[in-house]
């Protein structure tokens, strides 16, 4: 894979996760406040570092990619635990 395609991939998962917070947030204009708007903002930083770091190997270039790969995948996981934790919390706090 190249790092192209790496950087289109870290594009369209972050972007999928952001989407989902608006369309959370767009269908509950109430909830403008609290925990997911921070979420995204999160996953805007996310998104930056692992461009940049895309942009900049170190060491074995193949090693570099998978391991960047796996810490996209599971700083996003975190990110869905949170959104879900939060959009939960928004729920009962009706």
């Amino acid at each position: 894979m190249s790092i192209r395609d790496l950087k289109k991939e870290i594009e369209y998962l972050v972007a999928a996760f952001v989407d989902d917070c608006t369309l959370f947030l767009s269908a509950n204009p109430d909830r403008q406040t609290g925990k997911v708007p921070a979420l995204i903002d999160e996953a805007v930083t996310l998104f930056n570092d692992l461009r940049d770091k895309a942009g900049k190997p170190e060491g074995i270039k193949k090693t570099f990619y998978n391991g960047l790969r796996k810490e996209l995948t599971e700083k996003l996981d975190v990110l869905y635990d949170e959104l879900s934790k939060a959009v939960k919390e928004e729920v009962k706090g009706e």
